[in-house]
C-alpha cells in the first residue's frame, strides 16, 4: 500500500511542475508505467481523491498524456495511448471530462506512428511483393521517421492491447458529435492491416490484428457514432484502396469485412449497395489493378439479394456506353456477371428476369468499339460466355436465338452476328483478329459447324498472319470446325490453309499442323474404313446403278470420300506428302491406315461389281492410291502385295486393251449408255500411284513377282504409248526393283546402265525416223505451188499421228532417263537433240545443219518443247555441255512466243542457277524481263523461282532486280500481287530489313524513267529496257500505281528509317530540284517531284505518337507505359521537330522557284505543306523563329491555298448543277449541303477538308458570280429593261392587329419596303 501511495505521489508532483503551461511537456516513461500501474489496480479512485486535494482537475491528466502522444518516441507514445485509454475504461471514469477530440486525434496519431516504425518503406508497399512478410519486427529497427536515432521498440502485443482496449471504448464514446474524428478513425484504423504486416511478430498475431480491426470499423457503424448509411459509406470509402491492392492479406481482410455487411441494418446495406457502382468509377486503367477491381465488385455483389443484383446488371450495361475506361470495365464486368450470378438467361423459372440478354447486347455492342482494347476483350469475353453458356441445353437455345441462328435469314443479316465475325476477323489489330477466331471456334461447337463462308475464308486467310499466335489461333479454329461439322466447304478450307504450315519457320507451329492432320485425317479415315469389310458386298446388292456415290458416302461418313479427293488436289498434295515423311520420320504411322486405305479401294470395286458395271470403267475413289503411296514408305510391312498384284493387272490390262492414245484426249465409249464418264487421267494418276507404292514395298516383294514386274515395266517403257505422267512412275519403279534384285550396289548400277541404254537406243531410233518422216512429207508439199493442203484425201496432221505421240513420249523418256541415271553415255543423243532444238532459229549457219527443212517449232510445238526439257536435263547432267547452251536457252527464252516453252526455260534456268551459280548470274536481269511476260502462270512461276532463289542466296539483291520486282506489287494478276505482298511483307522484312529503305529514293527515279538527274545517272540498262520497267506517265492510274509501291516500301521500314527517308527525300530531290540538280522543263523530273510531295504528304511516312501504344495493344493490355517508352517518343519527337525545321526551309526555297515558273506543281507543294505543318501548329513560330514575316507569309499562302481549293471544289459543283430557271441563280442551300455531304464522306480520306465557313463563302460568290453572268448575258443581248406593267407587284400582309385602316396598311407597305437583305461578303465580316 505504501508503494501505491508513493506511485500516486509521483505522478502528482509531475503533473503539478507542469501546471498552468498552456503546451504541457509529454510526461515521463516512468510516470505513465505509474499511471499504468494505478489504472491496472484499479486505484483510479485514490488518484481523482488526490487530484483534487492538489487542486487538480482530472481533465489535467490528458493535456500531458497527449503530448506524450504526440511528440514521444514510438514505443513512449504507444505506451501512452495505452494509459489514455485505461483512463476511459476506468471505474467510474468522467469519460465526457477526459475524453476531447484533440486528445482522440493525438491518440490516432500515435497509433499509426506505432503501425509505421517498423514497416520499412512503405510508399511502394502496394506495387511490390513482399518477400519478408511474417518476419519479426525487431529486424527493421533504423526505420523510424519521426524519432531517428531512438534504438528501442515497442512490444507488438502492446498494439493488440491498445486496439482491444480501443474496441472496449467504443462503447463508452459517441462521436456522432465529431465527425472529423470519427473519419480519422476510420481511416486510422484501415491504414493499420496495411502498414503493420511486420510489426505484428507473426501471423498469428496478424490474424488477431485484423480482426481487432474489423471489431472496431463494426462498432463505429453502431447508431451511437452518427447515421449508419454515412458511416458506412465512409468506411466503404477507405476501404476502396485496400481493395484494389495486389493480392494480401490486407486485402483478405477488406473483402471479407465488406461482404460482411450484408447482415448488418438497413443503413448499411444500402451503402453497399452503392458501393459497387462506387468501385467501377474508381477503378484504375492498368490491367492488374483493373481486375481487382473487378474481382471485389464481383465478391460485393454475390452477396447482394436478387433485386440488388439486377439493379447493378442495369447499371453495368449503361456504363458500357460510357467513357473509354468505364467501357473497358464494364466489358470485364458482364463476363463475370453472367458467368457468376444465378440463371442469367432466366431459364430455370418463368418468373426470373433474362438480365443475361441485356450483358450480351452490350457486349456485342462493344465487339465494334472504337478501342482496339475494348474490342479486343469484348469478343474475347463474348467466346468465352458462348463457351459457357453452350454447355447446357436450355441455355444454348437462348443463346442460339439472341445470336440470331434461329432463322435460317436471320444471320447473314447486315449487323448481325456473322457480319461483327467478318469485320473483327478482319481488324486492323491482331489481338482483335485473334478474340474474333477464338469467338468462332466456340461458336463453331455451339451451331455445329454451321460457319457463314466469309468467316471460314477469314480463318482461313488468318493461317498466314504475320504473328505467330494468330496463326495457332487459326490452326485451332479451322480444326475445331473441320472436327464439328464435315462440310465440304470446311474440308477444303481446312486443307488449303492447314497443312501448308508445315513449312512454318515456328517449329510449334509444324507440330501442330502435323497432330491435327493426323487426327483429323490419319484418324478419320482409319476408324470407319477399318472397320469396312466384304460385308459391305450384301448391302449394296439392291442399290440401283446410279446410286453407286450415294452408297459409298453411305459406307464411308463423315466427309471422307471428298476428304480424300482433295487430298490430291495440286495445291494441296505436296504439302500432305511433307506432313507424311514427317510422320513417318517420327515413327507416328499407324498401320490402320494402310488397312482402312486398302478396306476403301476394294470396296469401291465390290460396289462397282456388284451394280454390274464393266469394269474397265471403274476407278478407286480419287486421293486412295495417292495416300497409299505416301503412306507405304513408311508401313511396307503392312501393304499387301496379292492386293497390289491383283489391280496392277486390272489397270494394265486396261491400257493394253485400250486404243495408244493420251489419256487426256481418249473419250469414254459408254458414255451414253450409263452416263457415267471413264476419266482415264484417273487411270493414269492410279497407274502412277500404284507404281509408286510398289516400288515403296518391293523390298518385301518375292524375287519371283518382282522379276515379272521388272520384266513387265520395262516392256511397258520400249512401247513409248504411256503418257508423261506414267513414264516417271516406271522408271522409278524399274530402278528399285533391280535394286531389290541384285545382290549388291554395284550389279545394281551394272543392272540399271544396262536397260537404260537399252530404253535410250530404242528411243533414239524412234526419234530420228520421226525427223526424218517429217522432212520427206515438207519436202514432198513444197513441190506444189501452192503447198498441197486441205484436200478431202490429204495428208494427215503430223501432230495427230502415231508416231508423233510414240515421239513425244520418246524424247520425255530420254530426258527421265538422264534424272534416273546420270552416269549413261548420252553421248549420241546431244546431237539429235541440237538438231530439234535449232530448228526453229533463222540464221543462215544453222539452217546449214542436217535436219528438217521446216520448223518443228511450228509443225510439232509439244515435241520442239520436250526437245528444251531434255536438252535442259542433260546440261544439268554435265557441266561442260551446260557451259555451251545455256546462252541458247536464254536466247531462246527472249525470242520464244510459246508461253509453254518461256515457261519451262525459266523453271530450267532456275535449277541452273543452283548447279552452276557464276554461269547463270550475268543472265539474272534477262530472266527478270519475264516478270512482265504477257502470260500470267510465266510471271508467276518466274516470281515464285527467283524468289526462292534469292532467299536461298543463290541471287543477291543488287543491281535492278529488286527494283523490277516492285511491279509485281501492281500486277494484273491477284495472285501475284498477293504473292508480291507476302515477299515484301514477311519475308524481306525480317531477311533484309534496310533494303526497302536502301533503294527507295532510286525507285522513285526508276519507276518514273527519270533521267534528267545529276546525281542519279546509274545505268539501268538500255533505255527500252528502263521504259518497260517502268510506270511512267501522269495519269491517275499510273500515279496510283506508283503510290502503292511507295506505301508498300513504307509499310516495311522502322520509325528511324522512316525519319531517315523522309530527309533523303528533301535532300535528293526536293533540294536538288531547287538548286537546278534536278530538271523540272521534263515530264518525268516533274513526275518525280510530284512523287516526292505525294510520298512526303502520306500518313504511312509520318510517326505518329500513338504508334508504340497501339502495336503493344495487339499484344499485351496494359494501359500504361514505361519509361524507357516514354524516353524514345520524347527522342522521336525531337528528332521530328530538327527534322521539319530543316525541311522547311527547302520547301521555302522550292516555292519560290515553282512561283517563278508558273509551274503546276505548286498546288501540290502547299498540299504537302500544309500536311507536314499540320501536326506543329504549336512550333510553326519556332520553326520560322528566325523570320517572321516569312511565317506569315507561309501562314495566308496556305490559308489562300485553301480557301481556293474550296471555291474550285463548289465551282465545280455548280458548273454541273442544272439551272431551275433563265434568270435564277442556283440554290445555295442545297449545294451547300450538298458539298457539306461530300466533305464529310472524304473526311475519311482527306486529312484537313475545308471548314463549313471556307465552303459557305465560296458558295456565296459562286452564287454571285453566276448571277453577275447572267445580268451581263442580258445586257449583252441588247434586251431593255421590260415596262412596269409587265412586272408583278409582291403582295404584302397587313399586321395582325393593325385593323383595316387605310394607315396602317402603308404603314405597313413603307415597312416593308424599308427591309433590305444585306449582301456583305465574308471576307468584309
Amino acid at each position: 500500500m505504501r508503494e501505491m501511495e508513493e506511485t500516486v505521489s509521483r505522478v502528482i508532483s509531475e503533473l503539478e511542475d507542469v501546471r498552468g503551461n498552456p503546451q504541457p511537456p509529454p510526461l515521463s516513461e516512468q510516470t505513465l508505467t505509474d499511471l499504468q500501474i494505478l489504472l491496472n489496480h484499479c486505484l483510479s479512485e485514490c488518484l481523482y481523491d488526490e487530484l483534487s486535494s492538489k487542486t487538480l482537475s482530472p481533465s489535467s491528466l490528458v493535456p500531458p498524456i497527449a503530448s506524450a502522444m504526440d511528440s514521444s518516441p514510438p514505443h513512449h507514445s504507444l505506451l501512452a495511448s495505452d494509459v489514455f485509454l485505461s483512463l476511459l475504461l476506468a471505474p467510474n471514469a468522467p469519460v465526457f471530462t477526459l475524453f476531447t477530440p484533440i486528445s482522440f486525434l493525438s491518440f490516432l496519431r500515435s497509433l499509426r506512428r506505432s503501425c509505421k516504425t517498423h514497416s520499412g518503406p512503405q510508399d511502394n508497399s502496394q506495387n511490390r511483393k513482399r518477400k519478408r512478410a511474417g518476419r519479426s519486427w525487431a529486424k527493421n529497427p533504423q526505420n523510424d521517421d519521426d524519432s531517428p536515432g531512438s534504438g528501442s521498440q515497442h512490444d507488438p502485443r502492446m498494439l493488440l492491447r491498445v486496439l482491444e482496449k480501443l474496441v472496449r471504448v467504443m462503447d463508452l464514446i459517441h462521436l456522432d458529435r465529431f465527425p472529423e474524428t470519427l473519419k480519422s478513425l476510420i481511416q486510422t484504423v484501415v491504414e493499420i492491416p496495411v502498414t503493420s504486416p511486420d510489426t505484428s511478430g507473426n501471423t498469428a498475431q496478424y490474424s488477431k490484428l485484423l480482426s481487432l480491426c474489423s471489431h472496431v470499423l463494426k462498432e463505429v457503424l453502431k447508431s451511437e457514432h452518427g447515421e449508419p448509411s454515412n458511416t458506412a459509406a465512409e468506411v466503404l470509402k477507405s476501404l476502396c484502396s485496400l481493395l484494389l491492392m495486389a493480392k494480401s492479406q490486407a486485402r483478405t481482410f477488406a473483402l471479407g469485412f465488406v461482404t460482411s455487411l450484408s447482415n448488418e441494418c438497413d443503413g448499411v446495406k444500402k451503402a453497399l449497395v452503392n458501393f459497387p457502382r462506387y468501385l467501377a468509377k474508381k477503378s484504375p486503367e492498368k490491367a492488374e489493378p483493373r481486375a481487382l477491381a473487378v474481382d471485389s465488385i464481383m465478391e460485393v455483389v454475390r452477396v447482394m439479394q436478387i433485386e440488388d443484383q439486377i439493379a447493378f446488371v442495369k447499371f453495368v450495361v449503361q456504363m458500357a456506353q460510357g467513357k473509354s475506361n468505364l467501357r473497358l470495365l464494364a466489358v470485364d464486368l458482364i463476363l463475370n456477371l453472367v458467368s457468376s450470378l444465378k440463371d442469367p438467361l432466366g431459364v430455370e423459372s418463368e418468373d426470373s428476369e433474362a438480365w443475361g440478354i441485356w450483358c450480351l447486347e452490350a457486349l456485342v455492342k462493344r465487339c465494334s468499339d472504337v478501342n482496339a482494347m475494348i474490342r479486343a476483350r469484348a469478343v474475347t469475353n463474348l467466346a468465352q460466355l458462348v463457351g459457357l453458356l453452350s454447355r447446357g441445353d436450355r441455355t444454348s437455345v437462348v443463346l442460339k436465338k439472341f445470336l440470331g441462328f434461329g432463322k435460317v435469314g436471320d444471320r447473314n443479316d447486315e449487323g448481325g452476328i456473322n457480319d461483327m465475325l467478318r469485320k473483327r476477323c478482319m481488324d486492323d489489330k491482331a489481338a482483335v483478329r485473334k478474340a474474333a477466331l477464338l469467338l468462332v471456334t466456340n461458336l463453331t461447337s455451339l451451331l455445329g459447324g454451321a460457319i457463314d463462308k466469309v468467316v471460314l475464308k477469314t480463318m482461313a486467310m488468318a493461317c498466314s498472319d504475320p504473328l505467330i499466335t494468330m496463326r495457332k489461333a487459326a490452326i485451332a479454329a479451322l480444326s475445331e470446325a473441320f472436327r464439328t461439322f464435315s462440310a465440304e466447304t470446311v474440308i477444303t478450307e481446312w486443307l488449303h490453309s492447314v497443312p501448308r504450315l508445315i513449312a512454318d519457320n515456328e517449329s510449334s507451329i509444324q507440330e501442330e499442323c502435323e497432330n491435327v492432320f493426323q487426327e483429323l485425317v490419319l484418324e478419320r479415315i482409319s476408324r470407319p474404313a477399318s472397320a469396312t469389310s466384304s460385308n459391305s458386298e450384301s448391302s449394296s446388292r439392291k442399290m440401283k446403278r446410279k446410286g453407286i456415290g450415294n452408297e459409298m458416302e453411305i459406307l464411308f461418313r463423315n466427309g471422307i470420300l471428298y476428304l480424300l479427293r482433295e487430298i490430291c488436289n495440286g495445291e494441296v498434295s505436296p504439302w500432305v506428302k511433307k506432313i507424311c515423311s514427317n510422320l513417318g520420320k517420327k515413327k507416328r504411322m499407324n498401320h490402320k491406315i494402310v488397312t482402312a486405305l486398302q478396306n476403301i479401294i476394294r470396296a469401291s470395286e465390290s460396289i462397282w461389281l456388284n451394280n454390274s458395271m464393266p469394269i474397265e470403267k471403274w476407278t478407286a475413289p480419287p486421293g486412295a492410291w495417292f495416300l497409299l503411296s505416301e503412306v507405304s514408305t513408311f508401313l511396307s510391312k503392312a501393304v499387301d502385295w496379292e492386293f497390289l498384284h491383283h489391280h496392277w493387272k486390272l489397270l494394265d490390262k486396261h491400257k493394253v486393251e485400250g486404243e495408244l492414245k493420251s489419256p487426256f484426249v481418249q473419250r469414254n465409249a459408254f458414255a451414253e449408255e450409263e452416263n457415267i464418264e471413264c476419266n482415264h487421267v484417273a487411270w493414269a494418276s492410279d497407274r502412277v500411284f500404284l507404281l509408286q507404292t510398289i516400288s515403296n514395298v518391293s523390298v518385301e516383294l518375292p524375287p519371283e513377282p518382282a522379276a515379272d514386274l521388272a520384266h513387265n515395266l520395262l516392256k511397258r517403257v520400249e512401247g513409248f504409248n504411256m503418257h508423261s505422267t506414267e513414264v516417271d512412275a516406271h522408271l522409278k519403279a524399274l530402278k528399285t526393283l533391280c535394286k531389290r534384285k541384285a545382290s549388291n550396289l554395284d550389279e545394281a548400277e551394272a543392272l540399271v546402265l544396262k536397260w537404260v541404254q537399252q530404253v535410250l537406243s530404242k528411243a533414239s531410233r524412234i526419234i530420228e525416223k520421226f525427223i526424218s518422216d517429217n522432212s520427206e512429207q515438207n519436202a514432198e508439199g513444197s513441190f506444189f505451188t501452192p503447198p498441197r493442203s486441205g484436200t478431202r484425201k490429204g495428208r494427215k496432221s503430223i501432230v495427230m499421228s502415231k508416231s508423233f505421240s510414240k515421239a513425244v513420249t520418246a524424247i520425255y523418256t530420254i530426258g527421265s532417263l538422264v534424272i534416273v541415271c546420270p552416269s549413261a553415255d548420252m553421248s549420241n543423243l546431244v546431237p539429235l537433240l541440237h538438231t530439234i532444238i535449232t530448228s526453229g532459229s533463222s540464221s543462215p549457219n544453222i539452217n546449214k545443219l542436217p535436219g528438217p527443212s521446216a520448223s518443228l517449232q511450228q509443225e510439232a510445238p509439244s515435241f520442239y518443247i520436250q526437245g528444251w526439257l531434255a536438252m535442259g536435263k542433260l546440261c544439268l547432267a554435265d557441266g561442260k555441255l551446260a557451259k555451251n547452251y545455256i546462252p541458247l536457252f536464254v536466247q531462246e527464252l527472249e525470242k520464244s512466243k510459246s508461253a509453254a516453252l518461256r515457261n519451262n526455260i525459266v523453271v530450267m534456268m532456275a535449277d541452273f542457277c543452283v548447279r552452276y551459280t557464276a554461269l547463270v548470274d550475268c543472265y539474272i536481269t534477262k530472266i527478270t524481263r519475264c516478270l512482265l511476260d504477257p502470260c500470267e502462270l510465266v510471271r508467276r512461276q518466274t516470281f515464285i523461282l527467283l524468289s526462292r532463289l534469292l532467299q536461298r542466296d543463290y541471287v543477291k539483291w543488287r543491281g535492278v532486280l529488286f527494283l523490277r520486282f516492285l511491279l509485281s506489287l501492281v500486277d494484273k494478276s491477284e495472285k501475284i500481287r498477293q504473292l508480291a505482298d507476302f515477299l515484301f511483307g514477311n519475308i524481306l522484312k525480317v531477311k533484309s530489313p534496310l533494303l526497302a529503305y536502301n533503294s527507295f529514293v532510286e525507285a522513285v527515279f526508276v519507276l518514273n524513267d527519270c533521267h534528267v538527274h545529276n546525281g542519279h545517272r546509274e545505268s539501268q540498262g538500255s533505255p527500252k529496257e528502263s521504259q518497260i520497267f517502268s510506270i511512267r506517265g501522269t495519269d491517275e492510274e499510273s500515279r496510283s500505281k506508283r503510290m502503292h509501291i511507295y506505301v508498300s516500301l513504307l509499310k516495311q521500314m522502322a520509325p528511324e528509317h522512316l525519319l531517315a527517308t523522309f530527309a533523303k527525300l528533301c535532300a535528293e530531290i526536293l533540294a536538288a530540284a531547287s538548286d537546278g540538280m534536278l530538271n523540272l522543263e521534263d515530264a518525268t523530273g516533274q513526275s518525280v517531284l510530284q512523287d516526292a510531295f505525294q510520298i512526303l504528304g502520306c500518313k504511312e511516312i509520318r510517326i505518329p505518337s500513338t504508334r508504340a501504344s497501339s502495336e503493344s495493344a495487339d499484344v499485351e493490355e496494359d494501359g500504361g507505359e514505361n519509361g524507357s517508352a516514354a524516353r524514345g517518343k520524347a527522342i522521336t519527337q525531337a528528332v521530328k521537330k530538327g527534322l521539319i525545321q530543316n525541311t522547311v526551309p527547302i520547301f521555302i526555297e522550292l516555292k519560290r522557284l515553282l512561283e517563278t515558273k508558273n509551274s503546276p506543281l505548286i498546288g501540290s507543294l502547299m498540299e504537302c505543306l500544309r500536311i507536314i505543318l499540320k501536326d506543329y501548329k504549336n512550333e510553326i513560330d519556332d520553326i520560322l523563329i528566325a523570320d517572321k514575316q516569312l511565317q506569315k507569309e507561309l501562314i495566308y499562302d496556305i490559308k489562300k491555298y485553301e480557301a481556293a481549293k474550296a471555291k474550285a471544289k463548289v465551282a465545280e459543283v455548280v458548273g454541273t448543277k442544272p439551272k431551275s430557271g433563265s434568270n435564277q441563280s442556283p440554290d445555295v442551300s442545297k449545294i451547300l449541303t450538298k458539298t457539306q455531304g461530300q466533305t464529310v464522306g472524304q473526311n475519311k480520306y482527306n486529312n484537313d477538308p475545308p471548314s463549313d465557313s471556307r465552303v459557305a463563302s465560296a458558295m456565296a460568290d459562286a452564287a454571285a458570280a453566276a448571277t453577275a453572268r447572267s445580268v451581263l448575258r442580258e445586257i449583252n443581248k441588247g434586251t431593255g429593261t421590260p415596262p412596269l406593267s409587265s412586272l408583278s407587284v409582291p403582295k404584302l400582309k397587313s399586321c395582325t392587329g393593325m385593323g383595316n385602316s387605310k394607315d396602317a396598311r402603308r404603314m405597313s407597305v413603307i415597312q416593308s419596303l424599308r427591309k433590305k437583305q444585306s449582301f456583305d461578303s465574308d471576307e468584309e465580316n
